[in-house]
């Protein structure tokens, strides 16, 4: 049986600003914005060429079990690039405040790409829960 992760909830303070962040500034595409239940919205938008997506959720009650995470304490969700250097570009371009292309050194993180898989740059969504985006070898259906 394979488990597939399909879907992570992003925990957000105003729906409609993050939608619109990660829509019309990361490009993310969406899938979904629909309220589906009196006072319950569901925003779903995934990232070009993933199969996983992000949910933004309001007014839906905490699942059994699970812990309310505040908007801005989701940390290092990871999406891969072919070209992060493309890709930084195209994030600037959209007006998102992208970190420099880095990777990690004998001293520590260094500015400039590095060797294979060791490329990444960084960003916050306004809430500042943190994204890391990596250069991968290459397309995930080549790999």
């Amino acid at each position: 049986m394979n488990w597939t992760l399909e879907v992570i909830p992003v925990p957000v303070t105003d729906m409609d600003r993050a939608k619109e962040f990660y829509a019309d500034k990361v490009g993310f595409k969406v899938d979904l914005d629909d309220e589906v239940a009196p006072g319950m919205r569901i925003i779903q938008l995934t990232p070009p060429g993933s199969r996983c997506s992000i949910a933004m959720l309001h007014g839906m009650p905490t699942a059994p079990g699970m812990k309310t995470m505040e908007p801005g304490t989701l940390q290092g969700l990871q999406v891969c690039v072919t070209d992060i250097e493309a890709a930084r570009e195209e994030l600037l371009g959209r007006g998102v405040d992208v970190s420099p292309v880095r990777h990690v050194g004998a001293t520590g993180w260094e500015d400039g790409k590095g060797d294979t898989w060791n490329s990444f740059m960084s960003f916050e969504d306004p809430d500042g829960n943190g994204w890391v985006v990596q250069e991968a070898p290459s397309e995930l259906s080549a790999r």
